[in-house]
This record gives C-alpha cells, sequence and structure tokens, in this order.
C-alpha cells in the first residue's frame, strides 16, 4: 500500500470521511510531498509535539519540524501554540485539507487544477459520503432578524450569539467558491473561532477581526443572500460559513446531490401570509436557496419539507409576507461536537477505526 493510499485511510477514518478515488489520490500527491505524507501518516487529530511525532516516524526531530512546518504552512495539517510550545495535528477534509489551501492564494495554477480535482472528488464520491449519512455534521442557523423575539430561547439558534462568546475571530475567503467560482457572490465571509481562527492568522490564510467586524460581516452575507452555516452541535460553534448553492459544499449536498439530510435546517420553517403577499416572486426567484418556495394560485407557498430555515425569505420580502415559525418537529441537535462526532462514526461504521488512530 502507498504512503498516500495510507494517509487517505487515516483522513477517511474522521467523520468527514476521504473516500477512495482517483481524485483523491492526485490531490494527496498536489499537497503533500512523498516525505510529507510519510509524517502524516504517523500523526492524529490529537496535536502532538515534533518529538514525538519524529519518533514514530522514524526520522530526526529536526527534519520532522522542516516537514510539518511546510505542511502548517499549505493548511494540510494543524498548528497550536500553547504555553510557548508548538504542536502539530491532523486535520480532516471538510473543514480543512480543502479549504486552507484555496485561502490564501487564489491565482496559482497548483489551485486552478485542485479545484477542477475537488469538483470531481465531489462528483465521484466526497459529497456522498460527506452528506450521505443520517446525522448531518452541520445545520442551517437563520438570520438573525428573521427570527420573531418571542422565539430566541435558544442561544445556538442566534448567530450573533457565536460571535459575541468568540475568543478569537479570524475572517477567510469562502474556498467552495474560489475553487469552483460558479457565482459572484461576496468571498471574505467565511468567520473561524478560537484556535482554528489562531492558527490562520498565524499562518496567513485569515485576518483577525473584532466582534463589531464579525457582525457587519453576517449582514454582507445576508445581503447577498448566502445562508449561515454551523457545526450541528449545541456546545459551540467552531465556524460559520455562508454559503452559495452553487459553489458550496454543504449545500450543494440537498441542491445538487438531493441528499434528504445533506445539511440540518434550522427550527423554524418559512411561512408566507398570503393576504399580505404581492407574489412579487422574489422569495422564490432570488432568495431562495434550495428552491423551496413557489408561486401558486397568485401567492408564495412554501414546501416546509424542503425549506431550510436560513430566513433570507423573510429579509428578502418588501411587502413584509413572510415570517419564520417553528416547525412542529424540531430537529434534534447534539449536545457537543464531542456527540456530533461519535454518532457520525458510528453511523458510518467508522468508530473503532478513529479510535484506533486517535490511540496511536
Amino acid at each position: 500500500m502507498s504512503v498516500y493510499e495510507k494517509l487517505r485511510e487515516r483522513l477517511d477514518a474522521h467523520p468527514t470521511t476521504a473516500p477512495k478515488s482517483e481524485a483523491i489520490d492526485k490531490i494527496l500527491h498536489i499537497l503533500f510531498s512523498p516525505q510529507e505524507a510519510e509524517v502524516a501518516v504517523n500523526m492524529n487529530y490529537k496535536p502532538k509535539n515534533a518529538a514525538v511525532i519524529a519518533k514514530s516516524a522514524g526520522i530526526s526531530e529536526d527534519m520532522a519540524i522542516k516537514h510539518l512546518e511546510s505542511m502548517a504552512n499549505k493548511g494540510i495539517i494543524f498548528s497550536r501554540r500553547k504555553d510557548g510550545n508548538l504542536s502539530y495535528g491532523l486535520v480532516p477534509l471538510i473543514p480543512g485539507v480543502f479549504e486552507f489551501p484555496f485561502m490564501k492564494v487564489t491565482t496559482l495554477p497548483m489551485h486552478k487544477e485542485l479545484g477542477k480535482l475537488w469538483e470531481e472528488y465531489h462528483y465521484e464520491a466526497l459529497g456522498n459520503s460527506f452528506s450521505g449519512n443520517p446525522t448531518p455534521t452541520t445545520r442551517v442557523v437563520a438570520v438573525e432578524k428573521s427570527i420573531p423575539s418571542q422565539d430566541r430561547i435558544h442561544p445556538y439558534d442566534e448567530v450573533k450569539y457565536f460571535i459575541n462568546n468568540a475568543n478569537f475571530i479570524a475572517l477567510a475567503d469562502c474556498a467552495c467558491r474560489i475553487s469552483v467560482g460558479k457565482c459572484d457572490k461576496p468571498l471574505d465571509v467565511c468567520l473561524i473561532f478560537d484556535s482554528a481562527g489562531e492558527f490562520l492568522v498565524e499562518r496567513g490564510f485569515a485576518r483577525q477581526i473584532t466582534k463589531e467586524e464579525g457582525l457587519k460581516v453576517l449582514d454582507k452575507a445576508e445581503k447577498a443572500g448566502l445562508v449561515h452555516t454551523s457545526n450541528n452541535s449545541a456546545d459551540k460553534a467552531n465556524l460559520i460559513c455562508n454559503c452559495c448553492p452553487c459553489c458550496c459544499t454543504l449545500l450543494r449536498g440537498k441542491t445538487q446531490l438531493k441528499h434528504p439530510h445533506a445539511i440540518e435546517p434550522s427550527r423554524f420553517a418559512a411561512f408566507v401570509k398570503s393576504d399580505d403577499c404581492t407574489e412579487c416572486g422574489i422569495c422564490a426567484d432570488e432568495r431562495c436557496p434550495v428552491k423551496a418556495i413557489t408561486i401558486t394560485d397568485d401567492v408564495a407557498f412554501v414546501n416546509e419539507a424542503e425549506c431550510i430555515g436560513c430566513g433570507l425569505c423573510v429579509t428578502g420580502c418588501p411587502a413584509e409576507a413572510v415570517e419564520l415559525v417553528e416547525r412542529k418537529q424540531v430537529p434534534s441537535i447534539p449536545a457537543t461536537l464531542q456527540d456530533l462526532a461519535v454518532k457520525v462514526l458510528q453511523e458510518k461504521g467508522r468508530l473503532d477505526a478513529f479510535m484506533k488512530i486517535m490511540q496511536s
């Protein structure tokens, strides 16, 4: 077995997966040198210092640091500085190996080739593997101003809560829109929090912003018709992606691959007040990212089963004829990121493989 196949298997054990295909083999060959891949297969998702990794890889610590720093600077592994000590860990394909390299430089021929390969991989294998399990790893968070004030009872339903409770906020360009390039929606709307954000800023993939600037990014995304998404757990947010349906991996699992559980909807669904509707069609034609709204019998109609509860139709309606209402069956949300990971790994039959890697 080649070192690249060993690396793919290690990445495939993660909840977001890395299924086998010709495209991922080419991608790993582009991103990792053979020597870097040899080091990476001796790592897991828990950061370790260079001395430990060097011993596992059977190389000198200086050589290990050389390869680890190279990979961290490319965004294909993670580094963390704590108490003056630097440690390194693997990152999954999503978010990580796919997104981070596109956040730094967008004009290299290598990146154009990577964009084509990731698109092939999306349709060949990754899209179905990432989006096809019963429990989504990501969820929709409704636009803040679209939620009725009396329904703001769960902090994890309020996107502003994520901003206000972050210790560190990084702003990066959207890797999906850079890679796929099918629309002209804003790029600089990807928010990453805390340790991951610190890593991206330190390595030149993002810039640090204030909470006030973060709130302005949310407004900018909403005006552009982008969907707020985050990790599908109630404890904290690692990031806020602002997604379009034509480029972004999260939404494309639903809009293109038609997986019903590609992304968890918010606990709300849109409802049209028929007496107020002027049949302008803005909600159906311009604001709904999943085509859940149609104009029927001179009024807009929402297919609740398809609605993801993003709230963009509410804020885009000039007649204020659309509102969000709580669903009769509210989607359950794992309490913590760890609970989410265990549930997804169990559904995918990868829990034992993941635990084995984490113990290595």
